[in-house]
């Protein structure tokens, strides 16, 4: 193999492109990473977003799949510097009689704050929570023959069907809301088929590793990735926006934690006419409108399960939330928007003394630029009274201009593309092998490939190999 000024070289330092990247750097490719912003991260940044020593996770900001995934979860991350915070419940998700469902760590305190639906919560969940650390790399990778084809089939027995198919086994409204926020993280119709995978696998990972958020805020797991990265030899170049292939050293292979309407425009003219015609249709799902406050004290939800968990989901009966999803998809507006909201400065140190933060976010059409301020306030303010009167200050994106934060995100989409039966594996296109392209030397990383949105690294991870396979 001839010489090269890089053995490769990653587009993009997200959570996937510094995966790709260490991965690649363990077997002793020599790896440059090139980001366009200033700071390395992707969605993984804390910033000051509304006044001075209030400190605000940009994008991601409770991370489940990070402490699930079964290749960050074998890096020595601890030893530069990241470490996890852990609130007494996961997950809570109130209703307006002032009660609340909740995960907790514990899958028997769980089902049993069920009730009459614990038995049935149990008989979906423990499997997959039990034997998480045998499936989860078959779970959280391209299609292909399962490690353990009997316990996947259970798996995917209840993951193929469809968030509401599963919601008619439980019989309480507590169970059924608790099902339908943890569903609508797959930001897609309820009553899609698949749409239960996502809500599977994030009550198993609360159960198995919990739902923790990193001390000091998300840029904690990018820092502690780059400089892992960095002490194995490799290179980081921040402040460089690349918009063609021959703006790059030269290389072997290149890797982009890009999704198809940005790698379109670098690598297009490399590809031949059938894959472009693939890469254009590739779609996505709705955009999300967020918001961070500075808070002159902790939220004042009316149930208590809700001030002991970092995350809140809000939106109340399963109908409700599903109404919601089916609007954003459809792309009508939505006046009672299901929110997903987290509360990190309760149990991490993140605003001056005596004061907190709070972040949440609704799905909206995609590119929607319509103000949801007024109305995901409401939201809280319904499950919170007296929460408008302790902000101090707020910040705003809507879906637009989170795709301008981060082109990853078109139309606000954070799961780099809508993750439903079609695109659950066939992401970006149809092929053998989803992270090659139709050019020798070019791959693609990103969220846009098998499994998906999530700060878990899997999509780096196998393209890396991908490449060491194919290259080195």
């Amino acid at each position: 193999m001839d010489k090269r000024d890089f053995d490769a070289i990653v587009v993009g330092s997200g959570p996937n492109g510094l995966s790709a990247a260490i991965r690649l750097q363990q077997a002793g490719v020599s790896v440059l990473v090139l980001e366009s912003r200033d700071t390395i991260g992707g969605g993984m940044r804390t910033q000051e977003l509304t006044l001075p020593g209030f400190y605000h996770d940009v994008c991601a900001a409770v991370h489940p799949m990070a402490v699930g995934s079964p290749f960050l979860s074998t890096l020595p991350l601890a030893a530069y510097g990241l470490e996890f915070v852990y609130s007494p419940l996961a997950a809570a998700h109130p209703f307006d009689d002032g009660s609340a469902a909740i995960l907790a760590r514990s899958l028997d305190d769980t089902a049993a704050a069920l009730g009459a639906d614990g038995a049935t919560y149990r008989r979906l969940i423990k499997p997959v929570a039990d034997h998480w650390e045998e499936i989860a790399a078959d779970i959280l990778g391209p299609l292909s023959f399962p490690r353990h084809p009997l316990r996947m089939a259970r798996f995917g027995l209840d993951a193929l069907r469809s968030a509401e198919a599963i919601s008619k086994r439980f019989s309480t409204t507590a169970a059924k809301g608790l099902w339908a926020g943890m569903a609508a993280h797959a930001i897609q119709p309820l009553t899609n088929i698949a749409s239960a995978a996502v809500g599977m696998v994030l009550l198993s990972i609360g159960h198995r590793h919990g739902w923790p958020v990193p001390k000091g805020g998300s840029r904690a797991i990018g820092n502690a990735l780059s400089q892992y990265f960095i002490s194995l030899g490799g290179k980081i170049q921040t402040g460089v926006h690349v918009s063609s292939l021959s703006q790059l050293p030269s290389h072997h292979a290149v890797l982009f934690d890009l999704t198809p309407k940005q790698l379109l425009t670098i690598a297009g003219e490399q590809f031949s006419p059938h894959y472009k015609r693939q890469l254009t249709r590739y779609r996505y799902g709705p955009g999300v409108f967020k918001i961070d406050w500075a808070l002159n004290g902790p939220v004042p939800f009316s149930a208590p399960e809700c001030r002991q968990a970092a995350t809140v989901h809000l939106g109340g009966s399963f109908a409700e939330i599903a109404l919601s999803e089916q609007r954003a998809y459809s792309g009508q507006p939505n006046t009672a928007p299901f929110v997903l909201l987290t509360q990190q400065s309760l149990f991490d140190h993140r605003a001056p003394e005596g004061k907190h933060t709070a972040w949440a976010y609704c799905h909206v059409p995609n590119g929607d630029t319509t103000d949801m301020t007024e109305i995901i306030e409401k939201q809280v303010e319904r499950f919170a009274p007296g929460f408008r009167d302790l902000i101090l200050a707020k910040h705003t994106f809507n879906a637009q201009q989170m795709e301008t934060y981060n082109p990853n995100y078109a139309g606000g989409d954070i799961n780099g593309g809508i993750i439903d039966i079609r695109q659950l594996y066939a992401r970006p296109v149809p092929r053998l092998n989803p992270y090659r392209t139709s050019a020798k030397g070019i791959y693609i990383c990103s969220s846009a490939t098998p499994p998906g949105g999530g700060v878990h690294g899997m999509c780096g991870y196998h393209a890396a190999n991908t490449v060491l396979k194919d290259i080195f």
